[in-house]
């Protein structure tokens, strides 16, 4: 750092850090200390038990994830922020999920891509730190490095990490998405969050595929977030009939937390749900062709998974759909895709629509 503040004037500049980003539009903004020991510890347990499954990026970096100073050298707090994201004109989750004939996004993926809103609000943040104390040295992420976010939102006050692994905060939830500023300047941390889950284990009993196996431990290998949207291959048999109509990410651990009574709408535009995405029909979505789907699909996260694996998703979606004439002349429409992975995936929607007996009228 290259300007020298008293303790008095940190502690001031500190506060008024927490009002500029509220006048950002962040919901919250806290300032963690680097001690991440405690976590890296379960980090590497989690690790070594193989539940990262194929996402070989957890363990790129080694230990710079859980140790701030050696990622960015020079630093010694991390400011850390959140944004609420739950769209306040979406179809409601429940009734999405029990319509089998539509496909169920993830409330996070419904708007516009958030890695670019979250990024550009913490760089007007930093800058309007440098201009109000003079050149620092700081760093910018969101999802774009080794970062152990949750971690370090959870030091910084943010709320505390839950049994289903997610942050959780008394007065807004779980729908909110969380950023970093990496600073060399010695600001006062603030104190970290306590844990509020209590005896509850609503989490780990509505989990579709049993994926949080013990109270704050997921095996990502079972999580059905992580077979429609990290996983490249195939997705597991057994896990097919379980994923239901989810065609990108699953919320349902963050829907029965008690905590999000308290969650509040979003107030942000860019997060508010675009092309009808929130409650949109499958064997619309099966007839995008690539075209269709990256139009639709422009600016959004669910980009990031392509266009072969999004037919795979909605394959599977249609293969759990009630039996109808319809739902397999899309399929088989499918059958002669040049990718294997969307092929294999379509002949076992078939296969399960041919199993069922059609409600088609005769």
């Amino acid at each position: 750092m290259t300007v020298t503040l008293s303790t008095s004037q940190l502690a001031s500049f500190a506060a008024a850090l927490k009002i500029w980003g509220r006048e950002l539009g962040f919901g919250q903004v806290g300032i963690a200390d680097i001690d991440l020991a405690a976590h890296e510890a379960r980090l590497l347990d989690w690790l070594a038990a193989g539940f990262h499954g194929e996402m070989e990026y957890m363990t790129r970096h080694g230990v710079k994830r859980s140790r701030p100073a050696e990622l960015v050298p020079g630093t010694v707090r991390v400011i850390a922020a959140r944004m609420d994201y739950l769209p306040p004109d979406a179809a409601e989750p429940w009734s999405v999920l029990n319509r089998p004939e539509l496909g169920y996004v993830s409330r996070y993926a419904l708007g516009r891509d958030y890695h670019k809103v979250l990024r550009q609000r913490l760089q007007r943040l930093a800058e309007r730190i440098a201009a109000a104390i003079g050149p620092f040295g700081y760093r910018v992420f969101v999802d774009s490095a080794p970062v152990l976010e949750k971690a370090l939102a959870e030091q910084a006050g943010l709320g505390w990490i839950g049994k289903h692994s997610t942050l959780l905060d008394r007065k807004a939830g779980s729908w909110f998405f969380l950023g970093e500023i990496y600073v060399d300047a010695p600001l006062p941390p603030d104190k970290p969050a306590t844990a509020h889950c209590g005896r509850c284990t609503a989490c780990l009993d509505i989990c579709p595929t049993q994926a949080i196996i013990a109270p704050y431990r997921v095996d990502a290998r079972r999580c059905i977030s992580y077979h429609t949207i990290e996983l490249h291959g195939p997705i597991p048999l057994e896990f097919r009939r379980v994923i239901g109509n989810r065609t990108y990410g699953c919320d349902d651990c963050q829907l029965v937390c008690p905590w999000n009574r308290f969650a509040k709408p979003t107030v942000e535009p860019d997060f508010r749900a675009r092309h009808g995405l929130d409650a949109p029909g499958l064997i619309e979505l099966f007839g995008w062709d690539e075209a269709e789907f990256l139009r639709r699909t422009e600016g959004n996260a669910i980009r990031r998974i392509g266009y072969e694996r999004w037919l795979r998703n909605v394959a599977v979606a249609l293969g759990n759909a009630p039996p109808s004439r319809c739902v397999v002349d899309a399929l088989r429409a499918r059958l002669g895709h040049p990718s294997a992975l969307v092929r294999e995936h379509v002949e076992w929607a078939l296969a399960a629509q041919e199993r069922a007996p059609s409600k088609d009228p005769p």
